[in-house]
Formats: C-alpha cells, structure tokens, sequence
C-alpha cells in the first residue's frame, strides 16, 4: 500500500472512533444576581450592630439551577442556563452591602462572625422563579424577613417581600435582568424595614 494510500485509511478511521464518541454538553451559560439598591441619603448612624445570617431557602430553591413554571404548582428549570450559585447564597453579601450603604448602623456584619451583635437579620428566599404561563413572561420574588433583638431574645418584626418584574424577551436571559430589577427593588424596601424596625432601640 502506497504511503498516501495508508495515511487515508488512517485518517479514515480517526474519523469512524472520533464518530463513535458521545457528543460533549455543552457547557451551561453563568449568570449572577448582583445588584444594589439606588444611592439615597445615608440615614444618622446609630450605635446598633447588625448581623445578617446566612439565608436560607424554600424546597425547590436552595439550588443553582434557574427555576420556571408553566402551570400551577409545576416547577422546572432551565438545562442551558444557571447561577453562579445558590441564590440564597448569593444574597447574603449584596445585603449586607445594602445595609452598609443605607447607614443607620454602627456596624453590618455577615454571619458567621465573632462580633457581638445588637440585631440579627434572618431571610429566607421564598422564591424566586420565570412564570412562562403569561406572555410576556414574568420573574417572581419573595423573600420573608425576620428582624431579632439578640439582647432580648425577641423577633421585633416579621414581613414578607414580593416582587414581580416583566421580562423584555422570553428566555432564561430576559429571567435574569427581571430578577436583578425586582432585587434591587426589594433590597431597598428590607433596608427601610431593618432601618424603622430598629427605630429608637
């Protein structure tokens, strides 16, 4: 056989293996929840330390896997699409920088820190999912808030937060721009509520 003929029967079966091979996924796109409230005025400090634990999540949602409904009660997620990270645990740091940026505390620290504390902050993420059963599609959220005087052992205040963004265009992207506008939103109305919960304390 020639030496061309040989490196054609080579680079033929090259290919027939190379066919054999399962396809490789393809690799999922990231995307993060990572927002902030609009600057307003720093409220007056007052000598009152905060911390903010590590919030939690419902079933369903304690996952990086991006969540949608079409139906009732039916909860799915995107296979192309996820987030950095639990969105749960992706909150925790963009409210502590809320509070930071809001004032009205001596200090705002996360959880779990060593730092002797006045209040603690308690969330957990009710849900967060695109609602595919309207057009255009919509981006829900909810967390529920939890404000406890550590002195006292008391809860001071108990609310629950929801959020509803349209989205621009009805796929896992558009999810993710609704969700960041609808956080932003909710971040600035859980400082207002730490802010007057901890009025005169």
């Amino acid at each position: 056989m020639s030496r061309a003929g040989a490196l054609a029967v080579w680079v033929a079966l090259l290919a027939g293996c190379a066919a054999m091979l399962p396809p490789q996924a393809e690799a999922p796109a990231i995307y993060l929840l990572d927002t902030r409230p609009a600057e307003r005025p720093a409220r007056p400090q007052r000598g009152l330390v905060l911390l903010v634990s590590i919030p939690q999540a419902r079933a369903g949602y304690d996952t990086d896997q991006m969540a949608y409904v079409r139906e009732p009660y039916g909860l799915e997620y995107f296979t192309k699409s996820r987030w950095a990270d639990a969105p749960s645990r992706m909150l925790a740091p963009l409210l502590v920088q809320t509070l930071e940026q809001a004032g009205g505390f001596r200090t705002v620290v996360q959880a779990p820190s060593t730092v002797p504390a006045d209040l603690r902050l308690d969330t957990e993420l009710v849900r967060l999912q695109q609602d595919f059963g309207a057009r255009p599609s919509r981006v829900e959220l909810a967390v529920r808030a939890q404000l406890v005087d550590l002195r006292s052992r008391q809860v001071l205040a108990t609310a629950e937060f929801e959020e509803v963004e349209m989205t621009q265009r009805d796929d896992a992207y558009g999810g993710v721009i609704a969700a960041n506008r609808a956080l932003q939103r909710m971040l600035a109305r859980l400082a207002d509520f730490c802010a007057e919960q901890s009025a005169g304390r």
